[in-house]
């Protein structure tokens, strides 16, 4: 009985020895800081929604964009004397973003701001970028109402 006891007690002891010990913590690892973001209205980080120098913007009263996602940017403006059309366009992950007009008359230019992927699936980064797309005109813009449009393709 003697015997008993001292194995129950042993086994009881080794188990609050183990209870007790110090846990196995994994290695430490350096602390990652927070996501640094610049705010929608940096500059810094949005040049292709800040025209150029020595480009003349074009006059919200010229745009038709109701047809753009809301939020899209907005950045609309000439060069060359008129005959290049620049345009803030939005891409991101894997995404490169063009401009096609696609149409010309006297009275409007419309151009299709086209965001073009890979046909395959990729490993894409989660970003959105800003950047200038431009195109060129048969002829100077002058007062001819500018329609925005955006259009998704797979390459």
């Amino acid at each position: 009985m003697t015997r008993r006891i001292g194995i129950l007690v042993g086994t009881a002891l080794l188990a609050l020895a183990t209870a007790c010990a110090e846990p196995q913590s994994a290695p430490e690892q350096a602390p990652v800081p927070p996501a640094q973001s610049a705010p929608a209205d940096d500059p810094a980080d949005q040049s292709g929604r800040i025209p150029p120098a020595g480009s003349t913007p074009v006059p919200d009263a010229q745009l038709e964009t109701a047809a753009l996602p809301e939020g899209y940017p907005v950045e609309v403006w000439t060069a060359d004397g008129g005959a290049t059309l620049g345009l803030g366009a939005q891409e991101g992950g894997c995404g490169k973003a063009s401009a096609e007009v696609t149409e010309q008359t006297a009275e409007k230019v419309a151009v299709t701001i086209v965001e073009t992927t890979p046909a395959k699936a990729e490993v894409c980064t989660m970003d959105i970028r800003y950047v200038t797309v431009t195109a060129e005109l048969k002829e100077p813009l002058g007062e001819r109402e500018v329609v925005i449009t955006t259009e998704q393709r797979k390459s």
